[in-house]
């Protein structure tokens, strides 16, 4: 009997360490922003995530709808604020805000605060910035502290810019000079505090900042292109070649074991050569069982990798201050209204299917706003097509873009279009001093969609969030040429086409 009842306890026990999560399986997590006017309600995002089976996430702000749509999710959340050097110059004022909002943040499971995006890139031309974000990340962690939240920790996100240019090998990876001593007490005071390094990855543009050829972006092991490094280390993908650049960068100013967590991946679908949602599903269908193999990287063998997808859903307000590319509005997953563009199985298991759709989401009338092709000023029609680009997003019409290939008045009445879908399918939003016309007829190609945007929906409490040129600090933009410069650089390309239109 004794052994029959020890028989028992035994098999039991291994039925629960087989029902319990791995410990060394990697994290998958998702990234929400929502600067869109067809914005997804908090609860909406929250009921997805929850649907997908997502137990992590990431939002860019800190306000009180989007925490209380958290809370008792049992989601574990990373939350921002937008201006890193916000609380450099008073702990009571950090100490207020973890006051009056420590109870949401309890009941969000907020684990991880973002004071601010790739400060340290921006402090590579502006050190009393960075010195400033310094001393607020200090605040505001020593704040949590004092109110009890000592398990939510507070970091910085970092990007390539902050390592040394022209490297061909994870090994030659280091840190840039102007801005190293800093980065060695932000690292120390990450590890006294048990608080990760975050990073950054865009591979469709890092892989171009390193001049490597795009196939090296996909870790698919089909890149024409592969890094041989240290012994006998092999890389064939940029994002196991970034993982362990950081690695190296971080072991050479003496922190080998810091805790990397890539905060921001992804693949984004329009706006450029190369972004679509072929080349997106192509991208998560190799990197996502990747991250829970147990796999590792060369130079952490066998380590668990956390990871958030960036990003849940389009967000076609995002501004083009300077942005690097136009395909920082089209990284979502989903639509701005809702609808997923391609197949991902977020599990990691490579599941062959589309993600859950969005619950609750009402599609206006099918109406398009069109040019009615009055050719008699042009200049009118150009003026009329810029205050439309300006207004709402023609990114997709970007070189290499999914609307890059119309002709003249497509191009025109695509513009229309997006900013009569931007107010809501306003009626004098398609007037254009006489150039627009509504139409039920479908205008969509088969390379160019057409949108027909949500019902507009009401969130409480919510503002839209003010983003402020780069001089703040506080965007998530990537900087590269002036937005008129894009425009004009479109205008450029679609204007000529009247001549064979």
């Amino acid at each position: 009997m004794a052994f029959k009842t020890t028989m028992i306890h035994v098999a039991w026990i291994v039925v629960v360490l087989l029902a319990m999560p791995n410990p060394t399986q990697g994290i998958i997590g998702m990234n929400w922003g929502r600067v869109s006017a067809q914005r997804l309600l908090p609860t909406q995002v929250v009921d997805l995530l929850l649907q997908n089976g997502i137990k992590h996430a990431r939002i860019y702000t800190s306000e009180v709808d989007m925490l209380q749509a958290f809370s008792g999710s049992e989601i574990h959340l990373t939350m921002s604020i937008t201006d890193p050097t916000y609380f450099a110059a008073s702990l009571p004022a950090a100490k207020g805000w973890v006051g009056w909002k420590k109870e949401l943040f309890r009941d969000a499971n907020a684990r991880r605060v973002i004071v601010g995006e790739t400060v340290f890139t921006k402090g590579l031309k502006d050190k009393s910035m960075l010195e400033k974000a310094l001393k607020s990340l200090e605040n505001v962690q020593t704040a949590l502290d004092g109110g009890g939240l000592n398990d939510t920790k507070a970091t910085f996100t970092h990007d390539i810019e902050v390592l040394k240019r022209d490297i061909r090998k994870p090994s030659e990876a280091e840190f840039e000079d102007a801005i190293k001593d800093e980065m060695v007490a932000f690292v120390r005071f990450l590890e006294a505090h048990d608080a990760p390094f975050l990073v950054n990855m865009f591979p469709i543009s890092d892989t171009a900042w390193l001049n490597f050829d795009p196939s090296f972006a996909f870790p698919d092991n089909n890149s024409t292109h592969v890094v041989t490094d240290v012994d006998g280390a092999v890389y064939t993908n940029i994002f196991e070649f970034l993982y362990d650049s950081f690695v190296w960068a971080l072991t050479k100013i003496g922190e080998p074991k810091t805790h990397v967590v890539v905060s921001q991946v992804g693949w984004p679908t329009d706006g450029y050569d190369g972004a679509n949602a072929t080349a997106a599903e192509r991208f998560f269908k190799s990197l996502l069982p990747s991250v829970i193999s147990n796999k590792g990287t060369p130079m952490r063998p066998g380590a668990p990798i956390d990871i958030y997808i960036h990003a849940l859903a389009d967000e076609p307000k995002m501004p083009l201050y300077k942005s690097s590319y136009p395909f920082t509005r089209h990284w979502g997953i989903y639509r701005s209204n809702g609808m997923p563009k391609y197949k991902i199985d977020v599990s990691g298991r490579g599941i062959d299917k589309y993600p859950t759709e969005v619950k609750g989401i009402m599609r206006m009338p099918q109406r398009w706003c069109l040019y009615n092709n009055a050719r008699t000023d042009l200049t009118k029609v150009q003026e009329q097509f810029e205050i439309a680009c300006r207004t709402a997003d023609c990114t997709s019409m970007s070189p290499g873009g999914s609307c890059s290939r119309l002709t003249y008045s497509q191009n025109v009445s695509y513009a229309f279009n997006m900013m009569f879908q931007y107010y809501f399918q306003d009626e004098n939003s398609c007037n254009f001093e006489g150039l627009g016309t509504i139409s039920t007829d479908d205008p969509s190609t088969p390379e160019c969609l057409f949108p027909v945007e949500v019902v507009k929906g009401q969130q409480l409490d919510y503002k839209p969030p003010v983003i402020t040129p780069p001089t703040s600090f506080g965007t998530r933009l990537h900087h590269r040429p002036e937005y008129p410069i894009f425009l004009a650089v479109l205008l450029s390309l679609i204007m000529p086409t009247f001549i064979r239109d």
